[in-house]
């Protein structure tokens, strides 16, 4: 079992402010209940899946649907039209359809569903197939309205389903930037995050595996920093956002240049340095790891590197100057702070035999 739980990290690029304005096509639809949860089971509305803590109880759930069979209004739902799919991503409203998949069952996989419960109402105790045919028909034939939005400009990766992502999907715990990018972004790529996020060596430099994807996000950025530092641009959410989007199916870098550069990275790091390299006052600092990260990936790339005691010496020297300091520890994820910190790692690990 993999011990999961989140450690101290030292990053203030997740305080960013994104200023971009937005060019969004929106238009709203009336779709049945029994529509929905079909278009649901057939997979054209695609529910975004996340390890949060704020997943509604049968009672809230038993709530919302009374209310469909009483005839009493409901909020509207949001989705997000995918571009070469068509498939509709909830953005807003996934508890109250997951709720009514969970009441209708699955008859394919001979599922029954929930019972209603906490409900002072003849409905109480009810499965969906308890229902007498009008109440079914109610609920079968009830309206939710859904407001259907795509981005038209610009092209940075649904930066604006991203912000709204975020602003609706509150609850009681603020989505982390990489739970949403599961959701946006979810394809090839993001498997390979899942999958390298597991790696030994990784987990040791890390620590115990993240539960809201913030280790992934990190594999990420090294990524994207790593192959594109010479592209990027604050604010680093919108960085890698755009990054994820135009690689979610491996079409840009393959599982295997990945793979080629993340594993003898994270290898060598974690037996030249150690498990905290990138924890040198304890927390986790991010500036740290994205730019010795990247600055090893480069070295390797020129050939193997025999002599690991020199690499960690130049990495303690590292540590020690001023210059390298001032550019880890405020202003991070400032274009001339990531330059300069990968240019001093990739210059100080250069010459390593």
């Amino acid at each position: 079992m993999i011990d999961t739980q989140e450690i101290e990290i030292q990053d203030d690029s997740q305080n960013e402010e994104v200023t971009y304005k937005y060019s969004i096509t929106s238009y709203g639809a009336d779709f049945d209940v029994e529509g929905l949860i079909r278009r649901v089971e057939k997979g054209d509305i695609t529910i975004p899946s996340f390890q949060r803590q704020f997943v509604w109880t049968t009672k809230q759930s038993s709530k919302f649907i009374e209310s469909l069979l009483i005839g009493l209004p409901i909020p509207g739902i949001f989705l997000s039209r995918e571009a070469g799919t068509q498939r509709l991503l909830v953005i807003d409203g996934q508890q109250r359809l997951r709720s009514l998949h969970n009441f209708y069952g699955d008859k394919k996989k001979n599922v029954e569903g929930f019972q209603l419960k906490g409900l002072d109402s003849r409905f109480e105790g009810l499965r969906y197939a308890d229902l007498g045919s009008e109440d079914r028909r109610q609920l079968d034939n009830s309206i939710i309205h859904a407001t259907i939005i795509k981005q038209d400009e610009p092209d940075d990766g649904n930066g604006s389903i991203y912000l709204i992502f975020q602003r609706l999907n509150t609850g009681g715990t603020q989505l982390q930037p990489q739970e949403i990018r599961t959701a946006l972004y979810h394809g090839a790529f993001n498997d390979v995050l899942a999958e390298y996020n597991k790696n030994e060596a990784w987990r040791s430099l890390y620590g115990p595996m993240s539960n809201r994807r913030r280790d992934e996000e990190l594999i990420l950025r090294f990524f994207a920093l790593y192959f594109y530092t010479h592209r990027y641009a604050k604010p680093m959410v919108e960085f890698l956002n755009i990054y994820m989007n135009q690689n979610k199916d491996l079409k840009i870098q393959s599982q295997e240049e990945l793979a080629s550069v993340f594993f003898p990275t994270v290898n060598f790091i974690q037996q030249a340095i150690g498990p905290m390299a990138f924890k040198p006052r304890r927390s986790l600092n991010i500036a740290i790891l994205d730019s010795i990260m990247v600055g090893v990936a480069r070295r390797l790339k020129k050939g193997e590197i025999r002599d690991a005691r020199q690499l960690n010496e130049k990495y303690q020297a590292l540590l020690q100057s001023d210059t390298y300091q001032a550019h880890i520890n405020t202003g991070t994820s400032d274009e001339n702070s990531v330059y300069n910190r990968i240019e001093l790692a990739s210059t100080a690990f250069d010459d390593v035999l």
